[in-house]
């Protein structure tokens, strides 16, 4: 058991975008590199009971936890910095908030009172923001408060910090993130934005802190004072964040700026012991110093948003570092590729990634780009709807089932080759009724699959309705495409490998939710190898 745990909040001002979510994650890396045991909450203010049925366009990728929770990405920072699990309990939004007090309140749980917004919806969110720190598991709690100060669907939980603070002020203290603008006009900095949002902060009863000033130049020590005075916070406590190369330097350069350190003092912690950083230090040293380059290709439908596809762009980060290699990710919209013009789009990559997704939209670009993978011998690596175009091709360019789909695209195809789970067969509601969370899967020896992962049983993080059908299975193992990994407990298929290839990969399941910088995902660093050795023009294996 640990002591009674702190609570430190972050918000965000002036500008969304700031940055809440890294500073959050970088601030737990340095508690967490001094001894303390830390988890990061992430209330969110959107009405929506969690992502899941948000289009990637509107809110970037949705983050799937080991218990089957749909979370914000940002809960993916948390796991890459802390290598540490999150689960339901890590992110909260405002309608899961109302949602909860509109159930007791029809149960009769608050026995006939008007439900208001004080004190019932800020009870549940202060229950929900103590719920980890009851877990007896955490020393600090940092919870992230989306949005910005002052939206109007933000203040609910503005006020909760208002009343925890009023309640816990030893145990309580609010790190307020903004923005410090240059004007090239004047080539000066301006502090009157970061007036105004700590101003408007206290009007709402809450006091910050610490500043942590997001900025392109470097803060003089007459501007931070200058803050200080004008915000009522110590001069110690102005906290320059300048842009930095990497995300992954941030806590370093949260270290230079003493956060950590004006952190615990405030809360009485002790600073006795220095942050241990030794192997990220490592890791960006590798990062900055590559060996060598390859150029690999996303093809996915949402492009235009990379933070649809934040976990696997990570994911590369870290592959890449352990192959010694920098990855240069080409993001390929899979609506710009067919058949006629795949030597072209493709040409010159040293691997092909097929993204996850769902809906009919880029399917055909998907197959394509894997066709052409398969038959020039390029390291193909897919992700759940990836996997299952990879099927959907091999079953008609090799196994010349003509019409071969997924009944997600084509209820009527005669060869559903990917089919509906069973238990989704009657599934109507969408939100959170996926195949969701960590399952085990039995991975067969001497394959490419228990050679990266060098064990028998794994546990990965599945979203999705559709799965290969098992009908096929033998058609498709006699033709070279086999099934290596598979679920014991309902024998779905979960990866698939052509042997006879460098390297052709596809996994049911999302590999890259689990991928942080102290463990790169061996799946993600296998493939990263074969496009290396790909470029070298190590591998001569036969093609499929």
């Amino acid at each position: 058991m640990v002591s009674a745990p702190k609570y430190i909040f972050v918000t965000g001002g002036v500008s969304s975008s700031l940055g809440k979510g890294i500073i959050s994650a970088s601030l737990a890396k340095l508690l967490q590199a001094r001894g303390y045991s830390v988890t990061i909450q992430k209330l969110d203010p959107y009405i929506n009971v969690d992502p899941g049925t948000l289009n990637p366009y509107e809110h970037g990728e949705c983050y799937v936890t080991d218990d089957g929770a749909e979370t914000d990405l940002d809960l993916g920072h948390y796991e890459r910095f802390l290598n540490v699990p999150t689960s339901q309990a890590n992110n909260v939004t405002t309608g899961r908030i109302y949602k909860t007090v509109i159930e007791k309140e029809r149960r009769g749980d608050y026995l006939g009172k008007t439900v208001q917004v004080i004190p019932h919806i800020t009870d549940e969110i202060k229950h929900r923001i103590r719920q980890l720190g009851n877990t007896g598991q955490y020393q600090v709690i940092i919870t992230e408060i989306g949005g910005t100060v002052g939206d109007i669907e933000s203040l609910p939980f503005v006020e909760a910090i208002r009343q925890l603070k009023w309640e816990m002020p030893k145990d309580v203290l609010v790190v307020h993130l903004t923005l410090v603008p240059y004007l090239s006009a004047s080539g000066e900095l301006k502090t009157k934005p970061t007036q105004h949002s700590v101003k408007l902060l206290q009007e709402f009863g809450v006091l910050a802190d610490v500043l942590v000033c997001r900025t392109e130049h470097e803060l003089s020590p007459e501007l931070k004072r200058k803050m200080a005075l004008f915000c009522n916070v110590e001069a110690g406590a102005v906290i320059e964040a300048r842009d930095a190369k990497s995300i992954y330097e941030v806590p370093l350069l949260m270290e230079q700026e003493q956060l950590d350190l004006v952190v615990l003092n405030k809360l009485g912690l002790s600073v006795q012991k220095a942050p241990e950083l030794t192997q990220w230090k490592e890791f960006l040293h590798k990062l900055y110093h590559p060996v060598t380059e390859v150029r690999i290709g996303l093809v996915g439908k949402y492009i235009e948003l990379k933070d649809s596809y934040k976990s696997i762009a990570e994911g590369f980060i870290h592959a890449g570092v352990a192959n010694s290699c920098r990855v240069q990710l080409e993001w390929i919209h899979s609506e710009s590729i067919n058949e006629d013009n795949a030597d072209v789009v493709l040409g010159g990559l040293s691997g092909i990634l097929v993204a996850p997704g769902f809906g009919h939209r880029g399917i055909e670009g998907k197959i394509a780009a894997i066709r052409y993978a398969r038959e020039k011998g390029v390291p193909f690596f897919g992700i759940c709807l990836g996997m299952q175009c990879a099927v959907i091709e091999f079953a008609r360019n090799v196994l010349g089932m003509k019409g071969a789909h997924s009944t997600e695209m084509d209820a009527q195809t005669p060869y559903p080759v990917i089919d509906l789970l069973e238990a989704q067969k009657k599934v109507t509601h969408k939100g959170g009724t996926m195949r969701l969370g960590a399952y085990p899967c039995e991975l067969t020896e001497g394959t490419k699959a228990y050679e990266m992962y060098g064990r028998r049983t794994i546990y990965e993080r599945h979203r999705h309705r559709y799965e290969f059908n098992n009908e096929y299975l033998a058609d498709f193992e006699r033709a070279g495409m086999t099934a290596t990994g598979i679920n014991p407990e309902g024998g779905l298929v979960e990866i698939v490998e052509i042997k006879s290839h460098p390297f052709f990969v596809g996994v049911q399941f999302h590999p890259e939710y689990k991928s942080t910088v102290e463990n790169p995902h061996p799946v993600f660093v296998g493939f990263v190898k074969a496009a290396v050795n790909a470029k070298k023009g190590v591998s001569t294996a036969a093609k499929v």
